[in-house]
């Protein structure tokens, strides 16, 4: 019977992590701070930013970090706090 639980509450995780990966950013249109500021914030930091969308409520910012390391990162569009990386 435990052999058994192991394997459904792995399954049961899984199925549920596409829908918390969504949650991340649930900012108001309203309350979004303008991509522009995001953008110059991270240049200010040495990044190099070669684009920048929107998925899933976030802002997606692709380029290269202070170190130049490639980066794929999630922004919170209110506070610009990182929410995480698609690496």
């Amino acid at each position: 019977m435990r052999m058994t639980l192991i394997p459904a509450a792995t399954l049961m995780i899984a199925a549920a992590l596409p829908a918390l990966a969504q949650d991340r950013c649930t900012v108001p249109e309203a309350d979004r701070r303008p991509v522009e500021e995001l953008t110059a914030d991270l240049t200010a930091k040495g990044w190099t930013i070669s684009n920048v969308k929107t998925e899933d409520g976030c802002y997606e910012v692709y380029g290269k970090d202070e170190t130049g390391k490639r980066v794929e990162i999630f922004f919170d569009p209110a506070t610009f706090e990182a929410v995480g990386s698609d690496d």
